[in-house]
């Protein structure tokens, strides 16, 4: 399917979005946070092919697998450490990071409508308070990869905050500023809305399947019924 501008005329039950990138500022230096997790990685004797061409997360745990069938202590002290190295680059960005303008209007007024709303996102729940304090009176759940065991993109992320809301993924919208946040909501069933305040081109997120593309996530409100 294209992306279009408007959403079903029937509307959502449900809207949840990704954070960094979608409703506050994408400061996080992924880069730095690759090159430091493939340092901790190279301390250990494991081979390395085709590790590198997971995501962050997923390359470190597949790294602790790896190490793990040669010592599973170290391969717990370094999952230990890579995350803690992770968090610490999170937390410096969520320092500088800051919403966009009209988020909480955004989530006030989907709330108004009867529209429940929640977050759901890679980055972890001490960054994303730093950033956004008062999350929890504009979002009624809020589920960061410290609160689930199966991350986005596995529709398992997505599908629990939907359950939290009351909603099935067929009456809801799934909202992100990445390929991977499309995937999410495809994979679990919703409607999906790519968003340009990230890093992600129209055509990247028309490409993934984004059943709408809008400038930024405050735009939905025009866009919903």
């Amino acid at each position: 399917m294209s992306a279009g501008e408007t959403a079903p005329a029937g509307g959502f039950r449900a809207i949840v979005f990704d954070f960094d990138g979608t409703l506050a500022r994408l400061t996080i230096d992924f880069t730095a946070m690759r090159t430091a997790a493939q340092g901790l990685i190279a301390r250990y004797p494991i081979p390395t092919d085709g590790l590198m061409q997971y995501h962050i997360l997923e390359m470190i745990a597949e790294a602790r697998n790896r190490i793990a069938q040669r010592d599973p202590a170290a391969a717990a002290d370094f999952f230990r450490s890579a995350h803690a190295l992770i968090a610490a680059i999170e937390m410096e960005a969520a320092l500088r990071g800051s919403l966009f303008a009209g988020t909480e209007e955004l989530l006030l007024e989907l709330a108004r409508r009867g529209i429940g709303t929640g977050i759901v996102t890679r980055n972890c729940r001490a960054a994303v308070v730093t950033t956004f304090p008062a999350i929890d009176r504009y979002c009624r759940i809020v589920l960061t990869r410290d609160d689930t065991e199966r991350i986005k993109p596995h529709p398992a992320h997505l599908l629990a905050a939907l359950r939290a809301l009351g909603s099935s993924a067929a009456d809801a919208a799934m909202v992100g500023d990445h390929p991977l946040d499309i995937r999410l909501g495809r994979d679990a069933g919703s409607f999906t809305v790519g968003v340009l305040t990230g890093h992600s081109t129209r055509e990247a997120l028309a490409a993934a399947g984004a059943d709408l593309v809008l400038p930024d996530a405050a735009s939905l409100l025009n866009a919903i019924p």
